[in-house]
């Protein structure tokens, strides 16, 4: 099971992506890409003409929950577990209930506001992070890829973090083996 424990290990100990895993890499990141240009899109119009917030920013909401704390503990050296998701689902709580009792309704355009930032920094961080980590070949987790790239800039080493969710790791790892005979 995945955990959003840090985990960092010395410079090093993991495996550098190969061909596939920078391809998976770039994909991933494309991807990322691609919701934050959905997001910029509707940048002025958050609500529709029916008054609820735009289908793209409700698609990133789950996915964006579910990722935040990879982002913040792997991306930021933190290790503050769960909370970033917790806060983040708070926010949008609180938000949304305060709507509700002053308007009527849950989906304010202050919701929608708020929403539309976090999702562009999540997905505008991954995104980026997903692509320099395919360009550079950085080790392990994606969100340490900024991280390789001061170390190869100035020769200050950083830590790496193997990829605690999705197929990254795996397929770090059999690259690896594979060239390895």
């Amino acid at each position: 099971m995945a955990t959003t424990d840090l985990k960092l290990s010395t410079p090093g100990s993991l495996p550098r992506p190969g061909p596939v895993g920078r391809i998976v890499r770039l994909s991933f990141g494309m991807l990322c890409i691609w919701q934050v240009t959905g997001l910029l899109q509707v940048t002025g119009d958050l609500l529709s003409n029916d008054d609820h917030i735009r289908s793209v920013l409700w698609n990133g909401l789950p996915i964006g929950l579910f990722l935040v704390s990879y982002v913040v503990n792997i991306g930021f050296t933190k290790s503050w577990k769960k909370r970033p998701v917790v806060i983040s689902a708070s926010v949008f709580l609180l938000i949304a209930s305060f709507g509700y009792l002053s308007q009527g309704i849950f989906e304010t355009n202050l919701l929608a506001q708020v929403i539309w930032g976090w999702e562009l920094y999540v997905f505008s961080h991954l995104g980026l992070a997903f692509v320099l980590s395919g360009i550079i070949g950085s080790a392990g987790c994606e969100m340490r890829a900024f991280h390789e790239l001061y170390t190869r800039i100035t020769g200050v080493p950083t830590k790496e973090h193997y990829c605690p969710i999705g197929p990254l790791h795996s397929i770090d790892q059999w690259e690896a083996q594979r060239g390895q005979r």
